[in-house]
């Protein structure tokens, strides 16, 4: 006989005619982060920022329904909280975004997904409805504020050459912050010009760099004196080498700093992050005539659809076809208008 694992599906169905136990939800709550991690390959800042939105329902429900079950959990409790969202203040009175306050419901609602898979019964999250959000203005800088920002770091030290190779990066390849901040030094191919790394999701893909972001990578390269393995290292503050140097790679916080700080030297008129310089990167791609399925290979998308915001770019080009096979305009130019 085998023995059966008490572990198995901890905590995922509730005995028959018996009170839920202090702390059942929150027991669900890890499950479904464990199932988050496991299964669907989600982030540790996915996973991190799960576990806050969950965090506060669960305090929530707690605090204005202590008696309430899962299976008691209706639209106007889930009402209720949405409202208490829309009203609350952070420390210095600011109230949350639309868009956190929609990430909060969107967590929920994989939750509810999660215990209904699970036979948990509970309220069927396809009940609730997303906030809508004001679509926000897509930030990118044209090629000449892209060349302004690039070429304002001063490469006479090793930080200015860092930060040169950091930009040159960012818009050469695309790359998320988070994917920029975990690379190591040993993992490019230069004679190739390619590194591979994997993504948002867990998704694999193929990441290729410029001839100049390749110059600029190998100038720095030269100038460092350690063998640490992260390719972006921080020069202030205590050094710590153990762990092959990995005390010392730079932030996702720092290179964001950085991008910001010529951001301000270039004088450029718009707030320029490490995810601007991706924007433009597409941008630049398909102003350049790639096409939107090899630009979203490029970007790690998952969804087309998530790519096709960027198409914007081609609206100049769409009007100078409009203008060179339109009827109407055929028609104007023979006539002389």
């Amino acid at each position: 006989m085998k023995r059966k694992n008490k572990n198995k599906n901890r905590n995922l169905k509730k005995p028959s005619g018996k009170k839920e136990t202090k702390g059942y939800l929150e027991g669900l709550v890890e499950d479904f982060l464990e199932h988050l991690l496991v299964e669907k390959g989600a982030s540790r800042l996915t996973i991190r920022n799960y576990r806050h939105y969950l965090g506060r329902f669960c305090c929530w429900l707690k605090e204005n329904y202590p008696s309430k079950k899962l299976c008691d959990l209706s639209l106007k409790v889930v009402k209720k909280y949405r409202l208490f969202l829309s009203r609350l203040t952070n420390s210095q009175g600011l109230s949350l975004k639309r868009i956190t306050q929609s990430y909060h419901v969107i967590a929920l609602r994989s939750f509810l997904k999660y215990l209904a898979k699970n036979d948990i019964k509970t309220l069927t999250a396809e009940k609730i409805d997303l906030p809508k959000t004001k679509s926000e203005t897509l930030k990118f800088i044209n090629r000449e504020q892209v060349e302004r920002l690039l070429n304002s770091p001063s490469i006479s030290s090793l930080l200015g050459l860092r930060d040169k190779a950091i930009l040159e990066t960012l818009f050469s390849t695309g790359l998320r912050v988070s994917e920029l901040a975990r690379l190591n030094r040993d993992e490019i191919d230069f004679k190739r010009g390619e590194f591979g790394i994997v993504g948002k999701g867990g998704r694999p893909r193929v990441v290729f760099l410029s001839v100049r972001a390749i110059g600029w990578l190998k100038k720095y390269l030269a100038k460092r004196e350690d063998d640490w393995r992260p390719l972006f290292i921080r020069f202030s503050g205590r050094v710590k080498p153990q762990d092959k140097g990995e005390e010392m790679r730079l932030s996702p916080r720092s290179i964001q700093r950085i991008v910001k700080k010529y951001s301000k030297k270039a004088k450029l008129p718009v707030k320029v992050t490490p995810h601007s310089l991706r924007h433009s990167f597409a941008t630049d791609l398909l102003f350049h005539g790639a096409d939107i399925r090899s630009v979203q290979e490029m970007l790690g998308h998952k969804n087309i659809a998530t790519t096709q915001i960027y198409t914007h770019v081609t609206n100049a080009q769409l009007k100078k076809v409009h203008q060179k096979f339109h009827s109407g305009d055929q028609e104007e130019k023979s006539s002389g208008l």
